[in-house]
């Protein structure tokens, strides 16, 4: 059960680090990877195959779908944890998250915090109107009855 669950939260905390890696720190510093990040937008680790758009499109589609599967998995073993342990792995987590975000923005200039502060607003605004939806739904079939 505790290796489970500490290979859920390694599984989950995982993408976050790599987003929050600055550039030139760790293995791959770029000396043997043309010195580009393999981030999300502008140089992925597909750019020196020269794709072309639809190629773009369908690794975007195939990489989108394994995270989709990747998430179904962590889910899958969540449920299996009692509830007590699935609520401090959703708060560690959580916490994981909010750090990483803060480390990032401490990396930012004065005008790139402006804009990060920005999106992340917007972010916020789009979870509420989600959860706001889920409740909403959620509500649906028992008028229906």
């Amino acid at each position: 059960m505790r290796k489970t669950l500490i290979a859920l939260m390694f599984a989950a905390a995982l993408p976050t680090i790599a987003m929050a890696m600055p550039e030139g720190a760790g293995p791959m510093d770029g000396s043997r990877h043309g010195g580009q990040m393999h981030g999300m937008h502008g140089k992925g680790p597909y750019s020196q195959l020269d794709l072309s758009r639809e190629q773009r499109e369908q690794v975007r589609k195939i990489m989108g779908e394994q995270m989709h599967e990747r998430k179904q998995v962590v889910d899958k073993y969540l449920e299996k944890l009692s509830p007590a342990d699935q609520k401090a792995m959703k708060d560690e987590m959580a916490a994981n998250h909010k750090k990483a975000e803060a480390d990032v923005r401490a990396l930012l200039k004065p005008d790139q915090q402006k804009q990060f502060d920005e999106i992340q607003k917007k972010k916020a605004e789009r979870r509420a109107e989600w959860a706001e939806f889920k409740a909403w739904k959620a509500q649906q079939p028992q008028k229906a009855q």
